[in-house]
This record gives structure tokens, C-alpha cells and sequence, in this order.
């Protein structure tokens, strides 16, 4: 695609990066074809290939409006048109290239500026969230649909994780709303991990993975929050630990984005290309190790949403799919499993009726061959697809630990 980047455009920081992704792009449109919201609406705007042009347009000069915003706002940033472009367009970094300028230029009206900033307050604070979700499930009966969605049904209670004993050693990002909404979730993993001759070590200090502040109009906050983590994990990496380890594709896909996004940091660059390196979901680590010594057994039949940072984001497209099936479950077929749910990230509050048509046909894909319970690998897309009330949905390695003799 020919571009020329506006005098202004040309001095931000990322001009380079952003006018190699556009010329990138051939126009083709076969990223609208597997585009979420574009399947939803029908409006060339709201596909890949419209907003590419959009950002084009803004970066070119010329005029940013609202309309511009909203187009950008309604992207999931699924990925799926990267899997499904045969160009190799990087299409999220220019997303967030032309999320920045059109949100620097664009006021947000004040309803909206709150709702960001309230999640950006509570989300990355795992104290604020849980007392938050303590009061919901309190009042659960009386709120709002909307709200009550919001809330989980059912807690599971953590068990208790083993003390550090092998040599082996991963580091493990505890995450943010998922010690509330799904506490079970890590200690399951730690267990499983344990029987194959791994110990995990949380590190207190890490918080936030940084993409709730990065893709909520606060970037430089992200970035931020992407260098403390650093900070919190090099001593146990320079100490020996093989690989940090995330139980929520969402959090791993953005860790794995460290290098890139500070590759231009003169402290941290080195480093944050060390840590995304060692950065794995859990199902890259459980694939290369001898799984039949688990010994796991279930009668259960189980459907799987693999999340869009896992397939799209990560390309592990089959991989949890796969230890479950050479773990003995019965996994049912799914349906254009390459979709979107709908929760991605806050977008599920933030854009609240695109996110339930979205969920809803997830839903009936994922239940169209009667599993009993429904697993995935993110949470947000379990607490999402889980409050619709309908299905159970739980994290898949709380379904291998439970089957553990």
C-alpha cells in the first residue's frame, strides 16, 4: 500500500515500524473474512482492511474524528487477520501505533474517560479487585444482568500448593483478577508441574502483565509496568529459573511483546528480550515432558475455546488441545473454533453488546457437541463464557489436576 506519513507523523516514535506495516498491507481483504466484529456489522470500517486505511488516513494528516475512534475502539485485537493474512501484515502494532495518535487527538466523552480509568484503577490491583468481587458475589442476586455476568457463580477454593523441592525451577505470574475469579487456577498448575519434577516460584513483586494500562489509552503506564516485572524477575533468572510461566494466554501473549515494545529502551531493552524469550504458557512446557507419568484419568467429555492470544497472538493453535487428548480426555469438535469470544481483555465492558452476540455464538459452537464442562486457557475468556450461566468454564489445568490419582 503507497503512504506518506504526514511531517507530524513522521516525528513519532514509531513512524518507521508504522509506514513498513502499511506498505505491508495489499489491500486484499481476506482479513475481513475471519474479522469478529466484521461478520457482526458488515461495515468495511469495522474489518482489518477499513481500518488499516483509517490509520493510513490519520497518519497521512488528515482528519481525526470520533467516528475514527469508534471504528478502532470496536477492534477485538483477536489477531485472526494475522493468522488469516498472506501478506504477514503486523497488524496489532499498528493498531496500537494509530490507537495512540487518534486517542491524543480525540477527547473521549467523560462517561468513557471514567470507565477507563476505573479499570485501570481496579483491574491491575489484586486486592481492590477481590474485595470488589467479595461484595458482588454478596449482592449477586440483586444486580444488574449486566453486572451479574460479571460476577462468577462458582469459586473454587486454591488447594494447597507443594514447597519447592526439585531443581528444576519456572518462575509463575500470579496475574490479577484470576487469584479472585479463578484462585484454583495457579495452584493447579504448581501441583501438576510438582508431580513432573518442576517447582514454581511466584515472584510477589511482579504485578500486572501492563496490557490492561497498554490497551486502555495509557501505553507509557504499560511500559511501565512491563519494566517492574523485569526488575522483579532478573534476579531469579540470572539465578537459573528456565522459564517464566503464565496460566493466562492474555498476560503471555504481551510478555512475549516485551522485546519488541522496549526494543528501543537503551536500559531494558536486553533485558526485556531476555524475558520474553523465556516466556511460555503452560502448555509449552507441559508438552515436552513425559506426560503419561501423570497417569490422569476422566470420563468426562470436554470442549475447548482456545483463546485468540493463545492460537492468534501465540500461534498454539492445537496445543492444549493436543496434551489433553494424549492425556486420555474426550475432546468434542468445535466450530469455527478460529472466533473470538468476546471477552478480549476489557472489551467485554467497554464495547458490552458487540461482546455478548459474540459470546453467545461462541457459546452455542462450543456446546453444539455436549461436553460437560467447557475449558480454556485465559482467563478472561472463562469468566466471560462462564457468565453467561450456561455451561460450566474452567481453566483446563484445573480438569488435568482434579484427574490426577
Amino acid at each position: 500500500m503507497q503512504t506518506t506519513l504526514s511531517e507530524a507523523a513522521r516525528q513519532l516514535p514509531r513512524a518507521e515500524e508504522a509506514e513498513s506495516i502499511l506498505r505491508t498491507c495489499v489491500h486484499c481483504g481476506f482479513c475481513n473474512a475471519t474479522c469478529p466484529t466484521y461478520q457482526l456489522l458488515g461495515d468495511e470500517l469495522d474489518g482489518p482492511r477499513g481500518r488499516i486505511y483509517l490509520i493510513k488516513q490519520v497518519l497521512e494528516g488528515n482528519p481525526v474524528t470520533a467516528k475514527t475512534q469508534q471504528h478502532l475502539d470496536r477492534c477485538l485485537s483477536c489477531r485472526n487477520c494475522e493468522t488469516t493474512c498472506p501478506s504477514g501484515v503486523d497488524y496489532h502494532n499498528l493498531l496500537d501505533i494509530g490507537r495512540a495518535v487518534v486517542d491524543s487527538a480525540v477527547a473521549r466523552p467523560l462517561g468513557q474517560r471514567l470507565l477507563r480509568e476505573g479499570l485501570r484503577t481496579v483491574v491491575p490491583n489484586p486486592g481492590v479487585f477481590k474485595g470488589l468481587v467479595g461484595g458482588g458475589r454478596v449482592f449477586r442476586p440483586w444486580l444488574p444482568d449486566t453486572l451479574r455476568a460479571k460476577v462468577p457463580r462458582h469459586v473454587p477454593a486454591a488447594k494447597p500448593r507443594p514447597v519447592s523441592r526439585h531443581a528444576r525451577q519456572v518462575l509463575m505470574l500470579e496475574g490479577c483478577v484470576q487469584p479472585s475469579l479463578s484462585p484454583n487456577t495457579n495452584a493447579a498448575a504448581a501441583r501438576v508441574l510438582d508431580r513432573l519434577g518442576i517447582s514454581v516460584t511466584a515472584v510477589g513483586e511482579a504485578g500486572c502483565c501492563g496490557a490492561v494500562d497498554y490497551h486502555l489509552d495509557a501505553q507509557a503506564a504499560g511500559l511501565d509496568r512491563a519494566r517492574r516485572n523485569i526488575d522483579a524477575w532478573w534476579p531469579s533468572i540470572e539465578n537459573g529459573a528456565e522459564a517464566i510461566v503464565q496460566t493466562a494466554s492474555g498476560c503471555g501473549a504481551f510478555i512475549k511483546d516485551y522485546g519488541h515494545l522496549l526494543g528501543h529502551d537503551p536500559v531494558y531493552a536486553e533485558k526485556a528480550k531476555a524475558v520474553s524469550a523465556l516466556a511460555k504458557d503452560l502448555v509449552e512446557v507441559l508438552r515436552e515432558e513425559p506426560l503419561q507419568t501423570l497417569r490422569v484419568h476422566s470420563d468426562q467429555r470436554l470442549a475447548f475455546h482456545c483463546p485468540c492470544t493463545l492460537q492468534h497472538a501465540q500461534k498454539l493453535g492445537g496445543a492444549v488441545e493436543a496434551v489433553l487428548t494424549k492425556l486420555g480426555f474426550e475432546l468434542t469438535e468445535v466450530p469455527d473454533s478460529h472466533l473470538c469470544c468476546g471477552s478480549a481483555g476489557t472489551y467485554s465492558i467497554t464495547q458490552p453488546e458487540l461482546a455478548r452476540q459474540l459470546r453467545d455464538n461462541r457459546l452455542n459452537a462450543l456446546e453444539s457437541g455436549r461436553p460437560d464442562v467447557i475449558v480454556t486457557a485465559n482467563i478472561g475468556c472463562q469468566s466471560h463464557l462462564d457468565g453467561a450461566g450456561r455451561t460450566p468454564v474452567r481453566h483446563w489445568i484445573e480438569w488435568v489436576e482434579a484427574a490426577l490419582p
